[in-house]
């Protein structure tokens, strides 16, 4: 009589197990089942955000599920980052992932709270936004040449800026410097706005940006060279910079996460659901407008994943070297 209790226990045990193996199979075929939310980790209105909303648009309408932008602002784009990490891993919360705040940003922070890799599923890469290296139309330098040529002549005396230390255009900066052991001075502010205020008004002679369009377009601003690895075809004139500087290149780039626990079957929908929508023309074309400074660069969870360890291995050295943190 004990053995028959003690195997109809075990046999109970089993089916519960397998029922909960397979439960999130069944319940990924009902997915999503109520809104979703995307957590972006900067204020509203950002030019990655307005390029990630036209993919978010065309999710919602496929998943046909209202996707709702929660803008958790703070340290960076840690502070949202590290909130999305704990949220609960039913598909239903999102992350805008950063290089700011996954890689290489994460190497900057002395403590985080959060882990880049082990803490989030990586879903799809949608975009990188390379940095513009501008100068005032009235300034010396007409080429990057002539602006590195300047800096050596004037050891210290030659200034530039970006959106803040530890910013893809900080560190494109930092990346320059390092490779040509060039001595120029970072001039840091709290946003882009001032700096470009500064950089019109003299006071700064180059800035790293990725939003310059406008002001390029007004020729108020010249482009002396591009930091992503080929030239852009907005820009095609520009040379990148490591054609002056080989290996000199950073980005800035945007993607979609989840929380790490988050079912396969889910993941695999988002996947697949995203990367169908970054391969549509009428997509393709919105995204490519100069406002948005976005080259599409679509990359599924492997190769997403791939490229995110790539940042972390690339930025590690540099920012040691350079002695780089935030506390």
């Amino acid at each position: 009589m004990k053995d028959k209790t003690m195997k109809l226990q075990r046999r109970e045990a089993l089916l519960g197990l397998g029922a909960m193996v397979c439960l999130p199979s069944s319940w990924a075929q009902n997915y999503p089942t109520q809104a979703i939310k995307l957590i972006m980790p900067f204020t509203p209105g950002t030019s990655s955000e307005n390029a990630l909303r036209v993919v978010l648009d065309r999710l919602s309408e496929n998943l046909k599920q209202a996707i709702v932008v929660d803008n958790r602002a703070g340290a960076g784009s840690t502070l949202g980052t590290e909130q999305a990490a704990r949220m609960p891993a039913d598909g239903h919360t999102l992350l805008a992932t950063y290089n700011s705040s996954i890689a290489p940003g994460s190497l900057l922070y002395s403590k985080l709270g959060y882990d880049p890799i082990k803490d989030f599923k990586h879903i799809a890469l949608v975009g990188i936004f390379p940095q513009y290296m501008v100068v005032r139309t009235d300034h010396p330098a007409k080429t990057v040449q002539e602006f590195i040529a300047m800096v050596r002549a004037k050891p210290g005396a030659v200034n530039y800026s970006s959106a803040g230390v530890g910013t893809s255009g900080f560190l494109a900066g930092e990346r320059l410097k390092q490779s040509l052991k060039l001595d120029m001075v970072h001039v840091a502010y709290k946003g882009p706005a001032q700096a470009m205020t500064d950089l019109l008004g003299g006071r700064l002679d180059m800035v790293m940006t990725s939003s310059a369009a406008s002001l390029v377009a007004s020729g108020k601003l010249r482009i002396l060279a591009v930091t992503s690895e080929k030239r852009s075809p907005v820009y095609p004139d520009a040379p990148a910079l490591s054609e002056v500087a080989p290996g000199v290149q950073a980005v800035s780039w945007v993607g979609i996460s989840v929380p790490a626990a988050t079912p396969a079957p889910v993941v695999q929908r988002l996947e697949r659901e995203i990367l169908s929508i970054l391969a549509e023309p009428n997509i393709r074309t919105r995204l490519a407008d100069p406002v948005f400074g976005m080259a599409l660069t679509p990359l599924g969870s492997d190769k997403f994943l791939e490229f995110i360890q790539n940042e972390l291995r690339t930025w590690a050295p540099i920012i040691k070297a350079g002695n780089i943190q935030i506390s």
